[in-house]
């Protein structure tokens, strides 16, 4: 068998296959498109192909399981794919270290995203972007309307301009932000057109179902938890998972002085904001079943302050959440703060 790597770029990209012996059988750069993967894949006997993961990394593994090869999209963090340390960094080096890494099966294989998921994926970025436009132009908006001497009653955003409307603005500045509230108004259509679609997609799956139980936990936030997961069976239990989406401390310890720090931070950001927004939810909703962890996020509070509490909060709930859905069993408000 032969073994084939492809160093992704956006425009361009190196291609090297090698022997079993680890002869040099093709090597150049084409463009990142499928019709050139098809001309230096496409005809060619089954082979393993290494590359890594990436914004590109899915599309081209479909492209060349297309073709019949086998595909490994590697985990770009995994040093001994990359042999001894890259002092000279080129794409032919790189691609060259992992044609090498693939020969000899050093590489550690990425998590690939279901289909579902990753559709889902997308439509939780399109209404996550649609939902940022509109928080800018609310922000903008109320600015020009203060500097103006003049206040936007609170409220929710989908009534923002009604509430805008309300004010009686002077004529210069009306006329100013009139393109602006035109935007918004444009943009309340299609957010809650996806808002509607997302509820019924959550109502329609039973793991969202389930993670929805939770209190705090919404349709969007259920989704977005799902997607991200994905398949519960692949992490080992609910450390990993808070570790995954980076609601765990980060921890410098040398013998016996353990220090730690702020939360990593490390993957899915959108997924950890709406968890903590969960927890701010639980932190204001003082009965329910949520009631037992709303009392240990204020206990906390008062020993390490508010914002340490709720972050804290965050991290139990995405706990519990695993929990569930790995057990096949909803949201019960007793002994919560257990460890999951």
């Amino acid at each position: 068998m032969d073994y084939g790597a492809i160093d992704l770029h956006t425009k361009h990209s190196e291609i090297r296959i090698v022997s079993e012996a680890g002869d040099v059988v093709v090597a150049r750069r084409i463009e990142t498109r499928p019709a050139a993967l098809t001309r230096v894949f496409g005809d060619r006997a089954r082979l393993r192909v290494l590359l890594e993961a990436g914004t590109e990394s899915e599309w081209v593994a479909q492209h060349l399981e297309g073709c019949g090869h086998e595909v490994i999209v590697a985990d770009p963090n995994y040093l001994p794919m990359y042999g001894t340390a890259r002092r000279v960094k080129t794409d032919r080096r790189d691609v060259a270290a992992l044609a090498e890494a693939n020969r000899l099966g050093h590489f550690r294989a990425a998590y690939r995203v279901s289909a579902a998921q990753r559709q889902m994926r997308q439509r939780l970025q399109v209404r996550r972007t649609l939902v940022q436009m509109r928080t800018q132009l609310i922000n903008t908006l109320r600015t020009q309307v203060r500097s103006a001497g003049f206040r936007v009653p609170s409220g929710e955003a989908e009534t923002f301009v009604t509430r805008l409307g309300q004010v009686a603005l002077p004529e210069p500045l009306a006329t100013v932000v009139a393109p602006l509230v035109t935007l918004l108004e444009q943009l309340a259509a299609p957010i809650a057109e996806l808002d509607e679609a997302m509820t019924v997609a959550a109502q329609a799956d039973p793991v969202t179902v389930r993670l929805m139980s939770m209190p705090g936990v919404g349709p969007i936030t259920a989704l977005q938890v799902r997607a991200t997961l994905d398949d519960v069976t692949r992490f080992a239990g609910a450390a990993q998972v808070a570790a995954y989406v980076g609601l765990v401390p980060r921890e410098r310890s040398s013998g016996e002085r353990p220090r730690q720090g702020h939360i990593t931070k490390a993957g899915p950001s959108e997924t950890r904001a709406m968890l903590v927004q969960a927890a701010w939810a639980l932190w204001r909703t003082r009965g329910g079943p949520g009631r037992a962890l709303h009392d240990w996020m204020h206990r906390l509070a008062d020993r390490r302050g508010k914002r340490i509490a709720v972050v804290a909060g965050a991290r139990r709930i995405v706990r519990i959440l695993f929990a569930m859905w790995r057990d096949g069993e909803d949201f019960h408000g007793a002994a919560v703060t257990s460890a999951a």
